[in-house]
């Protein structure tokens, strides 16, 4: 099971340059080594390997020395990219592979990393290979020795630093009694099945007078121009301020329940399909409801918990006395004819969804 922890790193004028310059070369590298695929493929019929290419590294150092400025195990990264993106095209996950430009390519990794002698030696301070050490913001803990993998990325005008740990997944927490169902709502982010309430925070919705505001400067500046580089940077700056805010509101809930229940039961909604709805798509994705699953389930496989996805198919419309109660999306309280139950819609589903959960189990 991987664990990536996240975390703000602070580079000197100096070593901001040479990550840049980094980032250039790999890019450089990745499209050449695309280049390379397709010419082989149109003239010989087959394209080329991952294995292949990484043997001409050391031949490409020798022609291009700029390139001995980066680690090794760098530039094999940028090469295993395109790999990978050539087995999901082929494996029908992904689009054919791209070229990329500056502003789709952010980041390089080091995937293998020495914890002990060099990584994290100093303490607040990660080493990159051929960078040095550069100060970072440690907000909590993380195993040091079980790091195996450091990924360097810029976004919206900072660095961070994603480090990737393989832990074993927790024994199963003995005489797990504490159950809760979760419905996943935009009036309410969340109801829990217990009467709880979690409120819809609508980042993006505080944000969008702004956004717009930096989109329609944005678009009155002159393509190719330094004035239009440092308006598209602002937006980007935005975007990249909406997705850290949702992203904490996010960790934070879904920890809060993990840590407060022993089996979490919750809809196996296909957010894809729910989106191509245009009235509700914004609002599903502002919630963010697929990363909330997302990090539901990874933490409760983390600490032992149980996680339990049900079928959605009619639990908006269903009472818990089981009759069909039909409702549109503006009805928010829940009223039955045929047992007289008067609840908050949402809070229904929540317990629908606990009871299709504890069946599921039993």
């Amino acid at each position: 099971m991987q664990i990536v922890y996240r975390y703000g790193i602070y580079p000197s004028r100096e070593q901001e340059q040479k990550m840049f310059h980094t980032l250039k070369l790999c890019r450089h590298l990745y499209n050449a080594a695309l280049e390379q695929r397709e010419t082989c493929y149109h003239q010989r019929g087959r394209s080329l390997s991952y294995t292949s290419q990484q043997n001409e590294l050391p031949g490409m150092k020798k022609e291009l020395p700029e390139y001995e400025e980066i680690q090794s195990q760098v530039l094999q990264d940028a090469l295993r990219r395109l790999d990978d993106a050539f087995k999901r095209f082929f494996s029908g996950l992904a689009g054919y592979p791209h070229y990329k430009d500056r502003d789709h390519y952010t980041s390089f990794s080091y995937p293998q990393v020495d914890n002990v002698k060099n990584t994290f030696s100093r303490p607040g301070y990660i080493y990159l290979s051929k960078i040095g050490f550069i100060k970072m913001k440690v907000h909590r803990e993380f195993p040091a020795k079980a790091i195996s993998r450091v990924n360097v990325k810029y976004h919206g005008g900072k660095w961070y630093a994603n480090l990737t740990t393989e832990t074993p997944q927790a024994e199963p927490v003995e005489h797990a009694t504490k159950a809760v169902g979760i419905d996943r709502g935009i009036n309410h982010f969340a109801a829990l099945s217990d009467g709880t309430f979690i409120d819809n925070p609508r980042y993006f919705r505080k944000m969008e007078k702004k956004l717009a505001k930096e989109q329609r400067k944005l678009s009155r500046k002159k393509k190719g121009s330094k004035n239009r580089g440092k308006a598209k940077a602002k937006v980007v700056k935005v975007h990249a301020k909406i997705a850290n805010q949702r992203r904490d509101f996010l960790h934070k809930a879904s920890a809060q329940i993990v840590k407060n229940y022993d089996i979490i039961v919750m809809e196996d909604l296909t957010i894809k399909n729910m989106i191509r709805n245009h009235k509700l798509a914004k609002s599903i994705q502002d919630a963010g409801w697929g990363e909330f699953g997302n990090y539901i389930e990874y933490k409760s496989l983390h600490q032992g918990k149980r996680h339990v996805l049900v079928d959605p198919k009619g639990t908006s419309q269903t009472c818990l006395c089981g009759a069909h109660v039909p409702k549109d999306l503006s009805t928010r309280v829940h009223e039955c004819p045929v047992c007289g139950l008067v609840m908050d819609r949402d809070l229904v589903s929540a317990k629908l969804i606990l009871e299709r959960g504890l069946a599921v189990i039993a």
